[in-house]
């Protein structure tokens, strides 16, 4: 896997044929999300929009992201608001067309966690933080803590959280399903990894198709799951797979009978 960022990029990136690692790197600022952090995140996007491949999101020196640059967000008013600028970021991040893994090491506070939040598989390490203290700064979580959160932990523990800025810790986390796994520091890439090969694993269409319709509103299921299962229908690659799958159940049976 080969790196194409220069060192004094906030968004460190590693490609290869079937996947990207993008490592949030300002770590004298613990990765704080700043302004150049977004616009190297659109950039990436626009890149995985035009060539779908799986991403994985981590943090350099053991910190995912400790939220946004608080500096930069001191001096924004109101119009910086109305821009969304880290909410319209996140929402491309979540709508990339393959999966999106987060490997959170260390703390994911603020906008670090709403961009947590984004992706479609989250892990991490005994030493998660994770939580959106922005009401204690005067200001609410607007980058999709608000509605993100009760989608993946319900109502009622999403508002608890919200409103009282609390930081979850690790075991907690998983607990309440806000990570799908713990692992040690060390091994966290390599976990993140396994995820991806697996993905890897499945139908490219299938998998973007699942994440389409996984995603889409209520009111637009059923139609919308049967409309993406009648272009796989008739995919060569559906015709394949399922003829592969009955050739080793036969040959399974014939070697029984054996």
């Amino acid at each position: 896997m080969a790196s194409t960022a220069d060192g004094d990029s906030p968004l460190l990136v590693e490609r290869s044929d079937g996947r990207v690692v993008a490592t949030l790197s300002r770590p004298d600022k613990r990765n704080a999300i700043d302004q150049a952090t977004i616009d190297a995140l659109h950039e990436l996007c626009a890149e995985l929009e035009a060539e779908p491949r799986t991403l994985i999101l981590t943090g350099a020196a053991g910190v995912f992201a400790a939220g946004a640059d608080i500096a930069e967000l001191r001096e924004r008013r109101a119009a910086d608001a109305l821009r969304g600028i880290n909410a319209y970021a996140f929402i491309r991040v979540a709508e990339l067309p393959m999966p999106v893994i987060a490997a959170i090491d260390g703390y994911a506070l603020g906008g670090g966690a709403e961009l947590a939040y984004a992706a479609d598989i989250r892990i991490g390490t005994p030493s998660l933080a994770i939580g959106n203290p922005e009401t204690g700064l005067g200001i609410l979580a607007a980058a999709g803590a608000s509605w993100r959160l009760k989608e993946i932990v319900g109502d009622a523990r999403a508002t608890e959280l919200l409103l009282t800025g609390r930081t979850v810790t690790a075991e907690e986390a998983l607990r309440i399903g806000l990570v799908s796994s713990l692992h040690d520091s060390s091994d966290l890439l390599t976990a993140a990894h396994a995820i991806a090969d697996r993905i890897a694993r499945n139908d490219r269409a299938a998998t973007i198709a699942t994440k389409r319709v996984f995603r889409a509103p209520r009111d637009r299921h059923p139609s919308v799951d049967l409309e993406a299962q009648a272009e796989l229908f008739e995919s060569p690659e559906k015709f394949r797979r399922m003829t592969d799958f009955l050739e080793r159940r036969r040959r399974t049976h014939e070697g029984e009978r054996v």
